[in-house]
């Protein structure tokens, strides 16, 4: 009862506000997600993704040593790919010696502690730019789960930490189980995109890869934005299935779902902040509407406030550059 209890006494200076914070931020709970393309000393701008690039082998292993040296222990890979190598089954996808494999190989090869998880879903791939693989119009499957247990495996030939999953078909995590551990990859985990919704904040993404979909969306996979339920369904479906990590995506406005994931799983739970939440704030920062630091921390807090133990993040570099200082 006021005055014997005053809460404002918790807050009177920041020395006391930093040793009562409940949420703190680091380096460790980041994970960048990078851009790789054909060729060797190309960097190319994304324009709706400001700051960030689109970087041949070479030079993404060039930044991958300077994540590290921020402190920044895992990055999520992504390729685009020459448009003569797309087909609607997504045979590069496991290519031995595709764009995929070689970013690993070449990572794990000069930063042998980063941990590496590749991005497995065949809309880089695919002729259609959908996730899966297209039969008289639908997205079918269990062909498509069939094309994923091949790409994740590839993965892991080729030293993948982890492999993602980020399709949202019906039982490819079981499935990429069983076909790592006949294939002797007992230790090579998944980082299961379990609940990633049909959402409109991806828009800077698909500039990015060039993969939006060629006819439709996405909706007969990804998730229906305004369910719930569904979303624990879900993460508890995958972790059954052996999923080691369960993420939620899109972040900023999901957090009741982050929250709800968190109370339901055992595994740690990643939270993906998209391009299009990095986009918003850079648009504002440049008008000047916002303080540019302040949004971009501030977010991130709220992200592991609400459970996230992983933030996937554009913002992973900046953030630990200012954490550090």
């Amino acid at each position: 009862m006021f005055p014997i209890h005053r809460n404002r006494r918790l807050r009177t200076n920041e020395s006391i506000r930093s040793l009562v914070r409940e949420t703190t931020i680091s380096p460790n709970d980041f994970m960048f997600p990078m851009f790789v393309a054909e060729g060797k000393g190309v960097e190319v701008p994304l324009g709706s993704m400001p700051g960030l690039f689109r970087r041949s082998i070479d030079l993404t292993v060039k930044e991958v040593k300077e994540l590290w040296s921020l402190g920044i222990k895992a990055v999520n890979i992504y390729v685009k790919i020459d448009d003569k190598l797309k087909d609607n089954a997504g045979k590069e996808a496991w290519n031995k010696d595709g764009l995929m494999q070689q970013t690993i190989r070449a990572i794990k090869d000069t930063v042998p502690g980063m941990i590496v998880m590749p991005d497995v879903a065949l809309d880089p791939y695919s002729v259609y730019g959908h996730d899966g693989i297209v039969e008289n119009g639908l997205i079918v499957n269990d062909a498509t789960v069939d094309a994923l247990t091949l790409m994740s495996v590839s993965h892991a030939d080729a030293g993948a930490d982890f492999v993602a999953p980020s399709d949202m078909m019906d039982g490819r995590v079981y499935a990429i189980r069983k076909a790592l551990e006949e294939s002797g990859h007992h230790n090579v985990g998944i980082m299961s995109y379990s609940a990633k919704y049909a959402s409109s904040f991806y828009g800077p993404f698909r500039d990015a890869l060039d993969s939006a979909p060629g006819f439709g969306d996405k909706k007969t996979y990804q998730m229906d934005y305004a369910n719930r339920i569904e979303a624990i369904k879900e993460a508890l479906h995958d972790v059954e299935e052996g999923a080691d990590i369960v993420m939620v995506k899109p972040g900023m406005a999901y957090l009741d779902i982050v929250r709800e994931v968190k109370n339901a799983v055992n595994v740690p739970v990643a939270v993906y902040q998209v391009s299009g939440e990095y986009a918003m704030v850079k648009a504002a920062a440049e008008r000047g509407w916002l303080d540019h630091d302040k949004i971009m921390i501030e977010q991130l807090h709220c992200i592991k406030r609400a459970g996230a133990d992983i933030i996937s993040t554009y913002f992973a570099k900046e953030a630990a550059i200012i954490l550090n200082r």
